[in-house]
Protein backbone atom coordinates (compact mmCIF):
# COMPACT_ATOMS: atom_id res chain seq x y z
CA UNK A 1 0.00 0.00 0.00
CA UNK A 2 1.03 3.54 -1.08
CA UNK A 3 0.45 6.75 0.88
CA UNK A 4 0.17 9.59 -1.89
CA UNK A 5 -0.17 13.87 -0.31
CA UNK A 6 -1.94 15.58 -2.76
CA UNK A 7 -2.06 19.52 -2.60
CA UNK A 8 -4.30 21.38 -4.51
CA UNK A 9 -3.53 25.40 -4.52
CA UNK A 10 -5.20 28.70 -6.87
CA UNK A 11 -3.56 28.94 -9.78
CA UNK A 12 -1.40 32.23 -9.59
CA UNK A 13 -3.98 34.66 -10.69
CA UNK A 14 -6.88 33.27 -9.08
CA UNK A 15 -8.75 35.53 -6.45
CA UNK A 16 -8.70 34.19 -3.29
CA UNK A 17 -11.37 35.25 -1.10
CA UNK A 18 -10.91 32.77 2.25
CA UNK A 19 -6.93 33.66 1.86
CA UNK A 20 -7.97 37.62 1.74
CA UNK A 21 -10.26 37.05 4.52
CA UNK A 22 -7.85 35.75 6.98
CA UNK A 23 -5.39 38.27 5.88
CA UNK A 24 -7.42 40.94 6.82
CA UNK A 25 -9.09 39.20 10.45
CA UNK A 26 -5.23 38.84 11.43
CA UNK A 27 -4.67 42.79 10.89
CA UNK A 28 -7.93 43.11 13.22
CA UNK A 29 -6.51 41.45 15.66
CA UNK A 30 -3.12 43.41 15.59
CA UNK A 31 -1.20 40.47 13.60
CA UNK A 32 0.12 43.18 11.48
CA UNK A 33 3.10 41.38 10.94
CA UNK A 34 0.88 39.04 7.72
CA UNK A 35 1.80 39.75 4.42
CA UNK A 36 0.06 37.28 2.54
CA UNK A 37 -2.29 34.19 3.46
CA UNK A 38 -3.42 31.48 0.43
CA UNK A 39 -6.10 28.58 1.12
CA UNK A 40 -4.81 25.22 -0.04
CA UNK A 41 -6.77 21.99 0.12
CA UNK A 42 -4.28 18.91 1.40
CA UNK A 43 -5.68 15.17 0.80
CA UNK A 44 -3.64 12.03 1.88
CA UNK A 45 -5.12 9.22 -0.75
CA UNK A 46 -3.96 5.62 0.52
CA UNK A 47 -3.60 3.39 -3.14
CA UNK A 48 -3.74 -0.89 -2.46
CA UNK A 49 -2.82 -3.85 -4.55
CA UNK A 50 -0.45 -1.53 -7.05
CA UNK A 51 2.91 -2.65 -7.68
CA UNK A 52 5.40 0.02 -7.86
CA UNK A 53 5.64 3.81 -6.53
CA UNK A 54 4.75 4.83 -10.18
CA UNK A 55 1.74 3.19 -10.72
CA UNK A 56 0.19 4.40 -7.65
CA UNK A 57 1.29 8.03 -8.44
CA UNK A 58 -0.30 7.65 -11.45
CA UNK A 59 -3.78 6.83 -9.99
CA UNK A 60 -3.50 9.89 -7.59
CA UNK A 61 -2.50 11.79 -10.38
CA UNK A 62 -5.79 10.73 -12.08
CA UNK A 63 -7.87 11.13 -8.88
CA UNK A 64 -6.57 14.88 -8.76
CA UNK A 65 -7.58 15.48 -12.39
CA UNK A 66 -11.17 13.91 -12.43
CA UNK A 67 -12.17 15.42 -8.44
CA UNK A 68 -9.79 16.54 -6.21
CA UNK A 69 -8.64 20.20 -8.28
CA UNK A 70 -10.92 22.13 -10.75
CA UNK A 71 -8.00 22.62 -12.63
CA UNK A 72 -9.84 25.74 -14.83
CA UNK A 73 -8.48 27.16 -11.68
CA UNK A 74 -6.72 25.05 -9.57
CA UNK A 75 -3.43 23.31 -9.80
CA UNK A 76 -2.33 19.72 -7.76
CA UNK A 77 1.13 18.74 -6.84
CA UNK A 78 1.72 14.97 -5.40
CA UNK A 79 4.02 16.42 -2.79
CA UNK A 80 4.87 12.84 -1.25
CA UNK A 81 4.57 8.83 -2.15
CA UNK A 82 5.57 6.36 0.29
CA UNK A 83 5.18 2.71 1.12
CA UNK A 84 3.24 2.17 4.27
Amino acid sequence: MFKLEVLVTLKKDVLDPQGKAIEIAAKNINLRNIYSVKQNKYFEVFVDKVPTQNKAKEIASKLSKSLLANEVIEDFKIIKCRKV
